[in-house]
């Protein structure tokens, strides 16, 4: 009884090539269904990346098992990226506790007095308007010009040789002539003299919060001064009653 050859003079080793071939191609088919099925038109998240790794796994070559260096470096990934997931959640929820205290703050802002940079001011003429220059080295004179919203010069205040530091001067309402002037928003520009030059300085005034503005996008509180417009918290000198 003969027997004939149905591996038509195929060595093992070509068997053995031509299944690793199937194979592969079977994993690769595997991991790209799974990679679709899990990705679809999202960034690739925890649960996919798990779910690729588990395909990769269950489809590998048999006769090229998985490298354990590469297996353990994959599950390092898997173990950043959970890590990662973990820390976002917990920015988020820092995030919204953040903007909790930022509407609680503003709450206790609203009709408080503030000491912020500026050259304007509201000034309610039948009492004492106090006023502090930033004084950047020794000068002299130090004088502060204040002008009505018409731009008439009221009252000019000489302060005399002042040293760096801070320098407050005081306007007791009334103008040039000893006159109370009309209460109202006036411009207070100091300046002095500098290594023989006229400089301006920055004026510190005092002013109301009617409201403020929480930004939407984390950013900085807003005080919005009465008659004065908009000024970032971080700028304000001193908070008052």
């Amino acid at each position: 009884m003969s027997v004939s050859d149905s591996t038509g003079g195929l060595s093992m080793n070509d068997i053995l090539a031509n299944s690793s071939v199937r194979t592969n191609t079977t994993n690769n088919d595997g991991l790209a269904g799974a990679a679709g099925a899990a990705t679809g038109k999202k960034a690739l998240g925890k649960d996919a990346f798990l779910q690729l790794l588990v395909t990769q796994l269950k489809n590998q070559n048999p006769l090229e098992p998985q490298d354990n260096g590469e297996f353990v470096a994959q599950l390092a990934q898997f173990s950043s990226l959970e890590g990662i997931t973990t820390l976002n959640d917990t920015v988020a929820g820092l995030a919204a506790n953040y903007s909790s205290s930022q509407a609680l703050q503003a709450s206790s802002l609203v009709g408080r007095s503030v000491i912020a940079p500026g050259s304007k001011a509201v000034v309610d003429t039948s009492k004492s308007f106090t006023g502090t220059i930033a004084v950047p080295a020794s000068v002299d004179p130090v004088k502060v010009k204040i002008t009505d919203a018409d731009g008439k010069v009221v009252r000019t205040l000489d302060l005399g040789s002042q040293k760096a530091g801070e320098a407050s001067f005081i306007w007791d309402g009334k103008n040039d002539a000893g006159e109370v002037a009309a209460a109202g928003t006036y411009t207070f520009d100091a300046t002095a003299t500098y290594d023989g030059k006229a400089t301006s300085l920055v004026t510190y005034l005092p002013a109301t919060v009617n409201s403020v503005t929480i930004s939407q996008t984390g950013g900085e509180l807003m005080l919005n001064l009465a008659g004065l417009g908009s000024i970032a918290l971080s700028k304000v000198q001193t908070i008052g009653m």
